[in-house]
Parts: C-alpha cells; sequence; structure tokens
C-alpha cells in the first residue's frame, strides 16, 4: 500500500482503517507469536520482527528491514513513522504469525487506531499493543502480584488493562488492537513472558532492532571514513 506523507492523509487513512477494527476473543491458544519494534537514527528506521512458539517461548525466525525515514515523529501518528518497515520485516518471516505484539498502543489510542491496531488491520492479522507508558486513559495501580490487572478507562470506556506482568515489576499497558478482546490480550500477553516484564518477543525485536541500527551506524561511518 502507499502510506500517507502528511499528518492529514495519515488522519484521513486512521479514521477510514478505525471503522474495519475488529474486538472480539481470540480462540483458543496461538501457536505462533510475532513480536516487533523499531529503532531509529535521524534518517532511518530500523524494524524488527522476532516469532516465538508457543507455549514453548521458544524463538524460531527472526528478520529486519531497514527503510528510509519519511514520517515525522507526530504522538498517536507512530504506525506512519515505522509501520512501513515493520511490514517489510514481517513479511520477510517465513512461517506468518497466529498473532502480533506490538510495542505501543491498540485501540488505547486518542482515535481509537493505535498502532497495533492499524497493523493487524492492515495485514489481517489478531494484534494486541503492549506498552511501556500511557498515552490516554485513568486506571487504579494493579495488585503486586503477576497476573493482576486494572482497568483502563477513557471516555467511559475500557480500552486497555494496566496489567502486572511478574511480581512487583513496573505494570505495562496492554490493549486490544485488532480480533483480539482485553481478556485474549492479556492471557496471550502473559504466556509471552520469561524472566522479564516485557514479553520475550517484544524484547527479541527490541534488541534485534537496535543492533541492526547500531550495524548500520557502523556501515556508515565506515564509508565516510573510506
Amino acid at each position: 500500500m502507499e502510506w500517507p506523507r502528511t499528518l492529514a492523509d495519515a488522519r484521513t487513512l486512521q479514521d477510514r482503517l478505525r471503522q474495519l477494527v475488529v474486538i472480539l476473543p481470540f480462540p483458543g491458544e496461538p501457536a505462533c507469536v510475532a513480536g516487533v519494534d523499531a529503532a531509529f537514527t535521524s534518517t532511518h528506521v530500523y524494524a524488527a520482527a522476532c516469532l516465538y512458539l508457543l507455549p514453548e517461548l521458544r524463538c524460531i525466525e527472526r528478520a529486519t528491514a531497514i527503510q528510509l525515514l519519511r514520517f515525522p515523529y507526530v504522538p498517536g501518528y507512530l504506525a506512519f513513522r515505522e509501520g512501513p518497515a515493520i511490514v517489510a520485516a514481517l513479511s520477510k518471516l517465513k512461517q506468518w504469525p497466529h498473532v502480533i505484539l506490538v510495542d505501543g498502543q491498540g485501540i488505547a489510542h486518542p482515535r481509537g487506531i493505535g498502532i497495533a491496531s492499524h497493523l493487524g488491520v492492515l495485514l489481517g492479522l489478531p494484534a494486541i499493543g503492549c506498552a511501556k507508558t500511557r498515552l490516554i486513559g485513568e486506571h487504579r495501580e494493579p495488585g503486586r502480584n503477576r497476573g493482576a490487572w486494572t482497568e483502563l478507562l477513557h471516555a467511559g470506556q475500557t480500552v486497555g488493562a494496566v496489567l502486572r506482568t511478574r511480581d512487583g515489576a513496573k505494570p505495562l499497558f496492554v490493549s486490544p488492537g485488532h480480533r483480539t478482546d482485553l481478556d485474549s490480550s492479556i492471557r496471550i500477553v502473559l504466556a509471552c513472558i520469561g524472566r522479564y516484564r516485557i514479553p520475550e518477543p517484544l524484547r527479541c525485536a527490541d534488541m534485534l532492532s537496535k543492533g541492526s541500527r547500531r550495524r548500520g551506524a557502523d556501515t556508515a561511518g565506515r564509508q565516510r571514513r573510506g
């Protein structure tokens, strides 16, 4: 697809895609989940996708994509800044995931379509937003034990969960993106937790994207010196 280059066009596309977001329970348990993330320089975006088998929580595939940065940083429009490269990284996986975990928001977004919802609709995949910080909404602090959660509320609606993924750790902000609901999203995120509070597929994608950026910077530096 052709990605918008202007804020006005991006807002128009968000309004159109928001009408296509479907929130419903994920049937059963996913056998494979992909985590996606991106890192940036001033000129490029470095995206990564890591595919994990469940319930083993074992990584079976990794892929990266590097693209020129074509959209500025604007809060609420993250999908347009890193989405094209993430789609490119996902397309390199030999096995298509049953669910994607995105470092960002699902419907917990000012216009109801964060990057997880956007990618889910675009790819026709169940998608979950799993963010370290809150974008919108109010909430109570969840209990301190793993699995405790409270509702994230916005304009009188439940748009996500504030989820404790490990005992005593900072909670994550989990929101359905597309073709999942809140209970499914919480269950799948917890199934992806290993030794750390961040789901393993997202930790893998974060490290892989940053490693790709570092290698890209090293290559650019050698070319300038050469």
